[in-house]
């Protein structure tokens, strides 16, 4: 919380996750009003970019 606190709205911050925005606060954990003030700070400003598709890894495996 302090991190994403001290930075938002003064600094850019980029968060990269293989985790669905809805399981966020599940993984968070703790006080519910903590998970809802870092999920307020992070989403609510974010620019989201979503990834569809199969994986890379899956096509460098295949050419081993």
């Amino acid at each position: 919380m302090d991190i994403i606190d001290d930075r938002h709205g003064k600094k850019s911050t980029i968060i990269s996750l293989q985790i669905p925005v809805f399981a966020w606060h599940e993984i968070i954990g703790g006080e519910g009003t903590i998970a809802d003030a870092i999920l307020d700070r992070i989403v609510n400003s974010s620019h989201r970019i979503d990834l569809k598709g199969e994986s890379l890894r899956k096509e460098i495996l295949k050419k081993e």
